[in-house]
């Protein structure tokens, strides 16, 4: 034998014998390895498993009752909590929907043990295959565990506890039990939780009354609720529908006809009364939220499980009216202001629209970013010309704009030079509406409107709309700090003729300026509206006209602090509207909601009635734990100003709906019994209008939330009035005209305008900012620069301060006395 062949014969003996020790030793690392793991998972067990939540929730399951809110005819408006459902037994759910739930979650629900290996092997199998996550490996008792006790975060630790918790709740409970709780607590969109919810909600029937392609929709809900219930997306859910349609089909759990019919079975969206879908039955979101406010004031999270109801002082046919008239507004407005251009465009491959998966793809994308608001509609250009606007808002529903009106609106952005951002083009993501039988183009409304309604009697809040829509849940009506601008003319005006002026008293209407020495800051030369001016005016017909000029010679005449001091008594801060001459022209500060309480102490004929929403509270039970004891006109201990002064203003106000800046209101509704005021800021940054009858008040505000100018033709006669009238038309549609009254004690009547009994003609305030009747008489003439802060009684001119000095005496006191306030200035 050669060596060469004793070496290789030797060298085998050798290689075999490495191999075995590699293999050894390879072997005793794993060994070692899976016993640390062994270990490792045996300490991570004993720590984790004593952590895990008792399943006595479970167990003895009871659903937390929620918060509900209703108006005060008993329209649910609001419902708060972290359940709301309809709870039902296992043995009241009917056998189509078990069937139909598991073909589409969890078909091998009943054999596995909680986790089903083969649907994960499967699941795995398929996200290799596609290289995306395309399948998920979930069972039904895994959800369980998520939904009672466990977050949604995405993190091992998370997973390891949901799988442990999984195996004890298989442990624990019977399958018929764990899938009992499924069906009542899962999530399904629209605020509906449990399929009993649900069939409520989508199809406004009981769940055992639910036919099999009902059931199918909804077992395809659970997937992605957001995107798959029908109200959000029907042609996503019809899709949905048909492939658990299809697995049960597969499973035997329906025969081939049956899945025949159930495809072709139409579905009918119908939501019951009552349930959250897609609102309730009228748009109260504000009023709701405030109520849940005031009472988590008192309770804390207690409201959200034990069954409270909240009874509202709101009148749901008022309220909804009032919703109606906010929009509307803000959609005129819209129309009125130059169109600024779509939301954004995107690009659009030709002809995808042919390809109802793809395009759908890219729809649902945008609606995921951009929001439908009720009737506003998310949509996607497909075409657009000057005569004709193509816009998709599903594969299926493709809408045309053609009608001339609403293309003028958007037609800046149809021309031929339109700039880049506001042009309307193929990709290009818009609004749309159905405005009677014509579709219309308009962009997502960037201004905004706060209405609210008062009963002036006692100060109940009848409709409250704090916005456009609730998404930023921000309520203009309680949280909008506002200049008012001319609606506040009236406080100021009432403070005068309890300084001894007449709504004859004239006033000087000629240009008024103060100096840099005078305000300590910048000269001021304020303006009035069109920048027109006469040479007086009487108090009644500066007021008609909303004259600044007028309103500041008043103001100076009465004295800033005392109308600081007076305006108190209307509920208004002291802290928001400082002792100036500003104040004249409301530059102060106010809520809407304020506005309305101070308009109501007009109304009621003197008494300050604080505004309030809940009138009751009860328990799971019906039991009555709050009632409201509102503070009622009539009250002596209520009255805040002389009743003659408010039976001035009414008298006034009342005018200015007849041939002043809100001429439009008696013309509108014919009633001689309303009265109000409109208000317009410095560049139109504020649009109001407050007006009111005996039995009702309302205020209107228009304005952007980070103010800046409506437009310089936007007043608020314009812009706000419309918004009060529309409500008023059905607010006052039954109610009596109400007469004014019998004049209060110590009021008379003479050459047709009114004195009160301490400043009879003769001896109240004659003129203010005027000349005396020498000077008046010299050459036919008022001469040139006359003093702006002069004011005297009837026969003399002796000056501010002896005026003052004249009349401190002198008629009832009403309010709190005016309090000491250091003299405060402002930048002008």
């Amino acid at each position: 034998m050669s060596s060469s062949a004793k070496s290789s014969k030797n060298a085998a003996p050798e290689s075999s014998h490495w191999v075995r020790r590699f293999l050894i030793k390879t072997a005793v690392f794993f060994a070692g390895l899976g016993l640390c793991g062994a270990l490792l998972g045996t300490l991570a067990l004993a720590l984790a498993w004593p952590n895990l939540p008792d399943l006595s929730a479970m167990i003895d399951y009871r659903p937390r009752v929620p918060l509900r809110i209703y108006t005060a005819d008993k329209v649910l408006i609001g419902e708060f909590g972290e359940e709301r459902r309809n709870v039902l037994r296992f043995n009241e759910i009917p056998d189509v929907m078990k069937s139909a739930i598991l073909a589409a979650e969890d078909d091998r629900f009943y054999q596995h043990s909680g986790i089903d290996w083969m649907g994960v092997g499967r699941a795995a199998l398929a996200n290799m295959v596609s290289m995306a996550k395309t399948q998920g490996a979930s069972t039904i008792t895994m959800q369980v565990a998520r939904n009672f006790y466990l977050s949604s975060e995405k993190t091992y630790t998370r997973k390891f506890y949901e799988l442990l918790l999984t195996f004890k709740i298989e442990a624990t409970l019977s399958k018929n039990e764990i899938l009992d709780l499924y069906m009542n607590q899962i999530y399904l969109g629209h605020r509906s939780y449990g399929f009993a919810a649900a069939s409520r909600t989508y199809f406004g029937k009981p769940l055992p009354d639910i036919t099999l392609a009902e059931a199918a929709m909804l077992a395809g809900i659970p997937k992605a609720p957001s995107r798959f219930n029908p109200i959000a997306n029907l042609s996503r859910a019809k899709s949905r529908q048909m492939y658990v349609l299809g697995r049960m089909r597969d499973l035997g759990y329906i025969t081939p006809e049956e899945y025949q019919q159930a495809a072709a079975q139409p579905i009918v969206l119908k939501s019951a009364p009552g349930t959250p879908a897609g609102g309730y039955a009228i748009h109260a979101e504000y009023a709701a939220e405030l109520a849940r406010q005031l009472l988590f004031t008192v309770y804390q999270d207690n409201i959200y499980s034990r069954g409270f109801n909240i009874y509202t002082t709101i009148d749901s046919k008022e309220q909804q009216q009032a919703y109606e008239a906010v929009r509307n507004g803000i959609l005129d407005y819209t129309r009125r202001a130059p169109y600024p251009g779509p939301e954004e465009t995107i690009d659009l491959p030709d002809g995808i629209e042919n390809n109802a998966e793809q395009f759908d793809a890219v729809l649902e994308k945008i609606q995921d970013k951009y929001r439908d608001s009720d009737d506003l509609l998310v949509g996607l250009v497909l075409s657009a010309a000057p005569d004709k606007i193509v816009v998709a808002r599903s594969p299926e529903q493709i809408v045309e704009i053609t009608d001339k009106s609403a293309l003028k609106v958007v037609a800046r952005g149809l021309a031929k030079n339109a700039k880049a951002d506001v042009r309307i083009s193929r990709g290009s993501v818009v609004y749309v509406r159905k405005n009677g039988d014509a579709w219309e183009l308009l962009n997502r409304p960037s201004v905004q409107a706060a209405f609210v309604a008062l009963r002036p009697q006692d100060g109940a809040i009848r409709a409250m709309v704090g916005g456009f829509d609730f998404e930023e849940q921000f309520n203009r009506v309680t949280q909008a700090w506002r200049q008012p601008g001319s609606a506040f003319k009236p406080f100021i005006y009432a403070s005068a003729l309890e300084r001894g002026m007449t709504p004859a008293t004239q006033v000087s209407d000629e240009p008024f300026r103060l100096t840099a020495e005078q305000t300590g800051s910048k000269a001021w030369e304020p303006k009035n509206y069109g920048n027109t001016y006469e040479p007086m005016l009487t108090l009644r017909e500066g007021l008609y006209k909303s004259k600044n000029m007028v309103s500041i010679r008043i103001m100076q005449a009465v004295g800033p602090q005392y109308v600081q001091d007076y305006i108190t008594r209307f509920g208004f801060e002291r802290a928001r509207n400082p002792a100036v001459l500003p104040l004249a022209l409301g530059a102060g500060g106010v809520t809407p909601l304020q506005l309305a309480g101070g308009y109501s102490v007009f109304a009621n004929g003197g008494y300050r009635v604080p505004p309030y929403l809940i009138d009751r509270v009860t328990d799971a039970d019906g039991k009555v734990i709050m009632q409201a004891k509102p503070v009622v006109a009539g009250d002596a201990a209520a009255r805040v100003i002389d009743p003659r002064t408010a039976y001035v203003m009414n008298d006034i106000m009342r005018g200015i709906a007849r041939q002043g800046t809100a001429a439009r209101l008696a013309r509108d509704l014919k009633r001689p019994d309303v009265g109000g005021k409109t208000g317009t800021t410095n560049d139109s940054h504020d649009a109001w209008f407050a007006g009111f009858t005996p039995n009702i008040v309302g205020v209107a505000w228009m304005g952007f939330d980070q103010p800046r100018s409506l437009g310089s033709r936007e007043t608020g006669g314009g812009a706000s009035l419309p918004i009060w009238l529309d409500y008023m038309r059905v607010a006052l549609k039954d109610q009596p005209i109400a007469e004014p009254g019998p004049l209060p004690e110590g009021l008379t009547r003479e050459g047709g305008d009114f004195y009160f009994a301490e400043f009879p003609p003769g001896k109240a305030v004659a003129r203010v900012g005027l000349p005396s009747p020498e000077e008046l008489m010299l050459n036919g003439q008022i001469p040139q620069g006359a003093t702006p802060s002069g004011a005297a009684p009837a026969g003399g001119s002796d000056g501010i301060g002896a005026l003052l000095d004249q009349l401190g005496g002198g008629g009832p006191s009403y309010g709190p006395a005016p309090e000491a306030a250091q003299p405060q200035r402002v930048q002008f």
